[in-house]
């Protein structure tokens, strides 16, 4: 089954059942649980950006981590954590590639039609461009 689940994680109450369910599977099939954070940057300048994340990159994975281990203390040693600047849709695709996962788990949002065309949708954007099983979560 799935060894190694990638979840698109933003703290709202979507991706935290996203990670519970990423959790039941990897406990089930013995695999691991990749958990990204996607920070999507304004425009700005490169080195400023660069400066920023590199600061509050690692703050915010030991934050995220200390986050996830309050929801499963007892799976701590299961899950990997990355704070990843760019496209939440387009770094979770690029995740895949990277890493080997083989399943991704993703948290969904219901949204209006203007906020939809304004903002996008990441479980659209990783359902139309991933070649892996995807498992969406209301």
């Amino acid at each position: 089954m799935f060894k190694y689940s990638l979840v698109g994680y933003d703290g709202s109450v979507t991706s935290q059942r996203a990670f519970r369910l990423a959790i039941d599977l990897a406990r089930t099939c013995g695999g691991r649980v990749r958990v990204v954070n996607a920070v999507k940057l304004i425009e700005g300048a490169a080195d400023t950006c660069a400066l920023v994340m590199a600061d509050s990159g690692t703050r915010r994975a030991n934050e995220l981590m200390a986050e996830l281990k309050i929801m499963a203390p007892e799976a701590a040693e299961l899950i990997d954590v990355e704070v990843v600047p760019g496209n939440p849709g387009d770094v979770l695709l690029q995740q895949v590639k990277r890493h080997g996962v083989d399943h991704i788990v993703i948290g969904h949002t219901e949204r209006g039609a203007l906020a939809r065309w304004l903002l996008g949708s990441v479980s659209t954007d990783v359902l139309a461009g991933s070649h892996v099983p995807v498992t969406v979560v209301r």
